[in-house]
């Protein structure tokens, strides 16, 4: 999976998207003496990059993506061997079931992710946004008002208390909410 990420510098968003097309005016901005924080687009977690020398240096410095060695096993799948510990009567039902242990495990395993799919997402996106504002917004009127209003799913609520936050912060927390709503 390919990082995306967003900058601000302020309460000003600079740049958004690939390391590449990001740091350029990371570096601008912080030659330029301004405060920047990265967040990463999907977690809203900090991210942070070497800005040391010339822009071609910092570029230089950036991971390259590189496609995950796939071990033995499945290798089409991605499967993967772990430990599992199961009581003894588990461990007859799963040889008990068609195809074996594995193939009864990765069902439940599956049926379970699907199941947990909404909340799971949901609660990932508030966290993310949650992270963002307490980073960007901690100090601005009404985010107690907004954090409530965010876990409590009141998303009119929520709107209304970031309404007179800078635009770029308020559009990134609203954003960052999307999978919740």
């Amino acid at each position: 999976m390919t990082l995306s990420c967003t900058a601000f510098a302020g309460d000003r968003r600079i740049a958004s998207g690939a390391p590449r097309d990001v740091v350029p005016a990371v570096k601008a901005a912080t030659e330029a003496g301004e405060s920047v924080l990265i967040f990463d687009d999907a977690d809203a977690r900090p991210v942070e990059f070497d800005l040391r020398g010339d822009l071609d240096a910092v570029l230089a410095r950036l991971p390259v993506p590189v496609e995950e060695k796939r071990g033995p096993g499945r290798p089409k799948l991605g499967v993967t061997a772990r430990e599992v510990t199961l009581l003894p009567r588990h461990w007859d039902w799963l040889a008990a079931q068609p195809g074996g242990a594995s193939v009864a495990l990765r069902k439940l395993v599956e049926g379970a992710l699907r199941e947990a799919e909404g909340p799971d997402r949901a609660r990932r996106a508030k966290e993310a946004a949650y992270r963002f504002m307490t980073a960007m917004a901690g100090d601005r009127p009404a985010y107690e008002a907004a954090v409530r209003a965010l876990f409590a799913d009141d998303w009119s609520g929520f709107d209304a208390a970031t309404e007179g936050w800078p635009a770029d912060v308020r559009e990134m927390a609203i954003r960052l909410t999307g999978p919740a709503r």
